[in-house]
């Protein structure tokens, strides 16, 4: 079996060293990622294509792996599935040519296109026309159509070797893997950021994962499953590594010292602050993230600027232009939707009213309580990971954590107390009514440490304005065992 590997066009008109490079190292990465699956393998370099050869016969599953491959591998445009055969005649052509498109030409237009090299005693046209009135014999209900036909029947011939056309693979098209260098990929495991660093790797930038646990075990273990998904379908002919960086004492930091319409924008500028400094100790040269253009108040111009002020390095936002459903459907596309579903977002620490056109000096009069010396702590305590042993740690608790939807809920429960986690400014300013009793009010940054002193025989039910910050948390507790905490939102409360 062969494959006849087409290359992205915009790799054919690059200079002939640079061209020589990218198709160097598309060969290499082919071989590295079929290697595992066909271990003879062969790829051989046909100057404007390559053609992988498989020497022998393989099996429906491993072929629809191969296939899978070349069809993830950035820097392909096309695969064309080739059977070989030896040319003697017309008319033994027009019998292989039958045997492979009769059924599949039924009711269809076609035409036939020959493609030779070599000395022949007759031309392509001749060819071309003996072939289609042979299919025309084995198929009466098609119809040949020159100029717009639905399938093309492609055939190569180079002196005596025949080579018939079988199928076409659309390809992922952009630049081979690790020609245009290494990022650091700011994950979070939602829609935005894994469909951001798969639109770069595409772009051929060999791909790192840091990410920033707000979550706990669970979070974090639903990302490695996240970043494994990603680096397996269209990376694994590079081993890159996967950096968790835990992130809740940074966030309560932020939570206790800044002004709750700056917070997103802070955790921002912690998190490039630290992506630097991961940065700089493994040599990569730039940061790529999952912003787009006013899809959450930190990602504002005005923000984004900000943000961008601590950075040393180049911030890459492919999605920068992109809307939410496109991304939804490229996240669709590359298998990591589902798992964005139920992951809690960042933008879920922003306070309900930010401030979306902040003044610099305002952003370091917020910063200039923080204490540092958490950052630096979160960046000592941060794990490194080979990207292809993620999966290797033991499975944790799920992401679910129960939740009561309504006052009604909350009446009908039994032993539960809610705890008011919102900022001291944002409950002063939106009161939490319930249906009776008044809650207990423990501010998210202060909850951690405060969570053992309470009860083990009493339900807690945590609030705060979106519910995220009170999953997250939630999640947290679980990992030191305390399994007592839940969630509270209103829903009806927050529509008025």
């Amino acid at each position: 079996m062969r494959y006849r590997v087409k290359l992205f066009p915009e790799i054919t008109i690059k200079s002939r060293p640079v061209r020589k490079e990218m198709v160097r190292c598309l060969r290499t990465n082919l071989r590295n990622s079929l290697a595992p699956l066909v271990p003879d393998v062969r790829i051989a370099d046909c100057w404007d294509a390559l053609e992988v050869r498989i020497r022998r016969p393989i099996d429906e599953t491993t072929r629809e792996r191969v296939e899978g491959v070349l069809s993830r591998t950035s820097g392909i445009h096309e695969t064309l599935v080739i059977e070989a055969y030896t040319f003697t005649s017309f008319d033994d052509t027009a019998a292989h040519l039958a045997a492979l498109w009769q059924e599949a030409l039924a009711g269809q237009r076609f035409r036939v296109s020959v493609k030779r090299r070599g000395q022949h005693d007759f031309t392509s046209a001749e060819l071309e026309r003996y072939l289609g009135g042979a299919l025309l014999a084995a198929a009466p209900q098609a119809k040949v159509d020159l100029t717009q036909p639905d399938v093309d029947v492609t055939l190569e011939l180079q002196d005596q070797h025949l080579r018939l056309v079988t199928r076409r693979l659309p390809g992922l098209g952009g630049y081979p893997l690790g020609t245009q260098g290494q990022a650091l990929a700011l994950i979070s495991g939602g829609y935005d950021s894994p469909v951001a660093a798969w639109r770069m790797i595409r772009r051929g930038l060999k791909t790192h994962y840091l990410f920033f646990n707000l979550g706990g075990a669970a979070h974090e273990r639903t990302v490695r499953e996240v970043v494994h998904r990603v680096w397996q379908g269209y990376s694994a002919s590079h081993r890159v590594h996967f950096i968790s960086v835990p992130f809740e004492e940074v966030l309560d930091e932020i939570q206790r010292r800044v002004p709750a319409g700056l917070a997103g924008v802070v955790l921002k500028r912690m998190m490039l602050r630290a992506a630097n400094r991961v940065a700089a100790r493994a040599r990569i040269p730039a940061l790529i993230t999952g912003d787009a253009l006013a899809q959450v108040s930190s990602q504002s111009v005005t923000n984004l600027g900000l943000i961008d002020r601590v950075s040393e390095r180049p911030v890459l936002r492919p999605l920068i232009a992109d809307d939410k459903q496109r991304i939804i459907e490229d996240a669709q596309r590359i298998g990591t939707a589902e798992h964005a579903e139920r992951l809690p977002e960042y933008c879920g620490t922003i306070s309900r009213r930010p401030n979306t056109r902040p003044k610099l000096a305002q952003i370091e009069a917020a910063e200039a309580d923080f204490d540092m010396s958490v950052l630096d702590a979160a960046l000592e305590a941060a794990s490194r990971t080979r990207v292809d042993r993620l999966l290797d740690a033991p499975p944790s608790r799920p992401l679910d954590v129960p939740v009561i939807a309504s006052a009604d809920a909350l009446r009908a429960a039994e032993d539960v107390t809610v705890i008011d986690i919102r900022h001291p400014d944002e409950r002063d300013a939106a009161p939490l009514k319930l249906p009776h009793g008044e809650p207990l009010a423990i501010p998210f940054y202060e909850l951690a440490a405060r969570a053992a002193q309470l009860s083990g025989r009493q339900r807690y039910a945590l609030y705060c304005a979106q519910g995220v910050m009170s999953k997250m948390q939630a999640l947290r507790l679980a990992d030191q065992g305390l399994d007592n905490f839940l969630v509270y939102r209103d829903d009806a409360h927050a529509e008025r």
